[in-house]
């Protein structure tokens, strides 16, 4: 039987595996997807799972890391069909004794509100974000690009200067505690940079979530939460529409068996034991520990890179619940019902608190929680007067039992969304009487969902320093490129890690351009030399 033949195969449609694909076949190239799930998406996709006519957005829902300077946002998918919609208010973090503080479309009406509660706070958060303005997007791009940012690092230095160079440095590097604790003298702003800082596993008092907090509160104050009119899948949807517009395939319920390797270089793919060949590239939308140990094999590596692939770290674990819920959330303080995403949690120190109880593998009592009100957002999600609504929070990997670590069981899980729930109705009285229908997620069903997200890690890989940058997913393999030839790491374990921008995928096919383009300037140069060597007659 001959082997199917293409220029590149993709393993694994999420979005960066589609961001890739997309890349490489516009320039040109044959591309074959292969998606093992039976629908694309990863952890992008949207279902019906808890009543009929309620639209849920299994994994991730908000999508301000998908706008323009990303490279998903430089796809021009409103073209492929994407329509965005956004919340009345961006985010809202409801407290106990006082007003919510609430992310507003403008940064104006933020600090306004802000203001009421602190009065040096509004110039505060008007000045954060002009510190945004000035550099946030040439960082942004920063952050996107390989291992050494050569031209993207040139242009924000250049926006930076060099007199600004330490100052802006420190001020990236801060814990979000410290960061608040300087910038603000009220709490409202302070919760609504941590909250963000939190969506990473980062926790208040270590760096860089002090950046995490800039970058995510400033991206709401800037671009918005978008979300796609009709549910997350339809940005996968566009992202299949525009590879299939430039010659690109797909096929889903199609596991990859393993990477095929000859003389030190991925020459193809093995799928129920037959071959498909990739003349230029495989790229890999996978978490990097089951590329390299099931697809590729110890044995095809280097010897040392067995014992760095032990050490790499996993993200905190998630629980995530849908609801179906017969009318919208019934928030004790109005300011909270017009926004598309919520936090609730007390204080930085309860933040603290949850953050050092995960670490040492127990539930926390009380769960930072990040709830979505989707139909608030984007009416198409559940009938007239109702709210499809989600939220999630981070669990351990791992429960302490008495000296013995264990994966989280059912009864774990049930804990969990029983305190979930407790601490929105603390916040909104009634909503469990609202309630028509629940679908739960645990650690274990969300990778069942989705191989990549392992153990409920939905950051392909801790967040923290000793994991970024040239220390992700291993000391000195910053780059999209592995030590196979013409393989290449395109899922969240590669810098810069998880998030919905597709700059890991978009990473690995500029590799394997820049490469393919490389190699056949080297062989034009030997058949030129060959020929001026010849004997002429």
């Amino acid at each position: 039987m001959a082997a199917d033949t293409w220029d590149a195969v993709v393993v694994g449609a999420g979005p960066n595996g589609l961001v890739a694909a997309n890349l490489l076949a516009e320039a040109g190239w044959q591309v074959l997807v292969l998606e093992a799930q039976d629908e694309p998406g990863g952890a992008v996709r949207t279902a019906e799972v808890t009543a009929p006519g309620f639209r849920n957005d299994l994994f991730s829902a908000f999508y301000p890391l998908a706008i323009d300077p990303t490279p998903i946002g430089r796809l021009g998918l409103e073209e492929h069909g994407l329509r965005w919609t956004h919340a009345p208010a961006v985010l809202a973090h409801p407290s106990v004794d006082g007003p919510a503080a609430v992310l507003h479309p403008t940064p104006e009406a933020t600090a306004a509100a802000l203001a009421r509660t602190a009065p040096d706070d509004g110039e505060a958060w008007l000045a954060l974000f002009e510190g945004w303005k000035r550099h946030g997007r040439a960082v942004l791009r920063t952050l996107m690009s390989p291992v050494p940012p050569l031209r993207a690092g040139a242009a924000a230095l250049a926006r930076i200067g060099p007199r600004g160079l330490l100052p802006f440095t420190r001020f990236m590097l801060l814990p979000v505690r410290r960061m608040a604790d300087e910038q603000f003298t009220g709490r409202g702003a302070g919760l609504l940079l941590a909250g963000n800082a939190l969506h990473a596993d980062v926790p208040p008092d270590a760096a860089p979530s002090g950046m995490f907090g800039w970058l995510l509160s400033c991206l709401g104050q800037d671009v918005g939460f978008p979300a796609p009119v009709g549910g997350a899948g339809e940005l996968t949807a566009s992202l299949v529409r525009r590879l299939l517009h430039h010659g690109g395939a797909l096929s889903c319920g199609t596991r990859v068996d393993r990477v095929v390797v000859e003389s030190g270089r991925a020459v193809g793919v093995e799928v129920d034991g037959s071959p498909i060949v990739a003349r230029r590239a495989v790229v890999a939308d996978v978490d990097a520990v089951a590329l390299y140990r099931r697809l590729v094999g110890l044995d095809r590596l280097p010897p040392s890179f067995g014992a760095a692939l032990d050490r790499f770290q996993r993200s905190w674990g998630m629980v995530k619940v849908d609801w179906a819920l017969r009318t919208p959330v019934p928030w004790r303080d109005p300011d909270v019902a017009g926004a598309g995403t919520v936090h609730l949690a007390d204080s930085i120190d309860e933040l603290a608190l949850a953050s050092a109880a995960i670490s040492a593998g127990r539930l926390p009592t009380d769960p930072f929680v990040v709830l979505g009100q989707m139909t608030t957002t984007d009416p198409t999600r559940s009938p007239n007067g109702t709210e499809s609504a989600w939220a999630y929070t981070h669990v351990p990997a791992l429960i302490d039992d008495g000296g013995r670590r264990r994966p989280l069981a059912q009864g774990d899980v049930d804990e969990v969304v029983r305190r979930v729930e407790d601490r929105i109705e603390r916040h909104a009285p009634g909503f469990r009487d609202r309630i028509i229908a629940r679908y739960v997620l645990g650690p274990d069903t969300l990778e069942q969902h989705d191989a990549n997200l392992v153990a409920g890690d939905n950051a392909g890989g801790t967040n923290q320093l000793h994991q970024q940058l040239v220390f992700r997913p291993t000391p000195g393999l910053a780059r999209p490129e592995t030590p196979v030839k013409h393989l290449y790491l395109a899922s969240a374990s590669a810098h810069p890690g998880g998030g919905v921008h597709g700059a890991c995928g978009s990473n690995a096919a500029r590799a394997a351009l820049l490469h393919h383009r490389l190699s056949r300037l080297a062989a034009t140069g030997r058949a030129t030399r060959s020929r001026a060597g010849r004997p002429r007659r």
